[in-house]
């Protein structure tokens, strides 16, 4: 797909996006994406969802149940004490 589609821009200036187009990225409805102007051209880039990100994505760091329990009390206990 690196020679493009030709897509018409219809009333209202909206743009619909060919099927090819959102599958090869994995957008899927209700997907937000980001618009930017470089020169004369208009690039879409898509938004990651936090909650997607944050079950599918790469993990940073190890933490067992355990710990991140023990956390999440000694927070609440500074936040609510």
């Amino acid at each position: 797909m690196k020679s493009g589609i030709k897509v018409r821009i219809s009333k209202k200036f909206t743009l619909y996006l060919p099927k090819a187009v959102v599958e090869a990225v994995g957008l899927k409805e209700g997907d937000f994406v980001k618009i930017k102007v470089n020169g004369s051209k208009i690039i879409l880039e898509p938004v990651p969802d936090p909650f997607d990100l944050a079950l599918k994505g790469p993990k940073f760091a190890k933490i067992t149940f355990e710990e991140f329990e023990k956390e999440s009390e000694e927070m609440q206990s500074e936040l609510f004490d």
